[in-house]
């Protein structure tokens, strides 16, 4: 890594462009002779700035020569948060037992945010339908514990999204994922899955049911204590 970290020039360079609009997710990045000379640093830099916005998920970079090669804007920060996350982590700078506690603050917060909205605009939203398939395909007498993991994670996606504020939607997705392994390996050990998946499948149903009937202090109670439940079985 360059030492003057001269790169921060082309980051602060592509934030000022996204900013004015010059930039928009889907464009692709200056090649690095452009960027060198128009920011007046070396390549190796502008490999370096090319590196960290790929970290943090607003580039996507290809390798090689055409028109599919280079680096791309995109819109992960997601992605970018829960690797960051999951580094600090590993680094022990982040206890597992804090991520879990406030993944249970902001589903507790998005459950009450959706059925609020319901309450308010009717049950109409895409999000609550799309909710219900979900539950529905997790409800299927044969679905196994990888698909059952990845319909539970859109599920809760889906309700966060009903509650209408994309920053908390986003974090909540960043911790999902920065603790993705834990919930993975608990859903392989777990000697009585079919009684486990019982018991989640009914709290899916509470806190969807609490939703679409708009009852938001019912809603952020199911939420918190579903949380609570399957951490306490199966992730300590």
């Amino acid at each position: 890594m360059p030492s003057d970290r001269s790169y921060h020039v082309v980051l602060d360079g592509v934030e000022t462009d996204l900013r004015n609009g010059t930039l928009a997710p889907g464009d692709r990045l200056p090649g690095e002779r452009a960027l060198a000379e128009k920011y007046g640093i070396s390549r190796a830099s502008v490999r370096e700035a090319i590196r960290v916005l790929d970290t943090i998920g607003l580039v996507r970079s290809s390798v090689g020569s055409g028109p599919a090669s280079g680096a791309v804007l995109v819109s992960e920060p997601a992605t970018g948060m829960a690797r960051a996350l999951r580094l600090h982590m590993a680094a022990r700078n982040l206890p597992l037992d804090d991520i879990v506690q406030t993944r249970q603050l902001l589903e507790g917060w998005a459950a009450r945010g959706a059925a609020d909205r319901v309450a308010g605009h009717g049950t109409d939203a895409p999000e609550l339908a799309e909710a219900e398939e979900l539950l529905a395909r997790m409800e299927a007498a044969d679905v196994d514990r990888v698909e059952f993991h990845v319909l539970d994670s859109r599920f809760h996606l889906a309700v966060s999204a009903l509650a209408g504020n994309v920053v908390v939607s986003t974090v909540m997705d960043s911790l999902r994922e920065t603790i993705r392994d834990y919930v993975m390996g608990a859903f392989s050990d777990l000697a009585n899955w079919s009684e486990v998946a019982g018991t989640l499948r009914q709290q899916h149903r509470g806190i969807l049911d609490a939703v679409r009937a708009g009852d938001g202090d019912a809603a952020e109670q199911l939420a918190r204590e579903h949380i609570a439940w399957f951490v306490e079985r199966a992730v300590r």
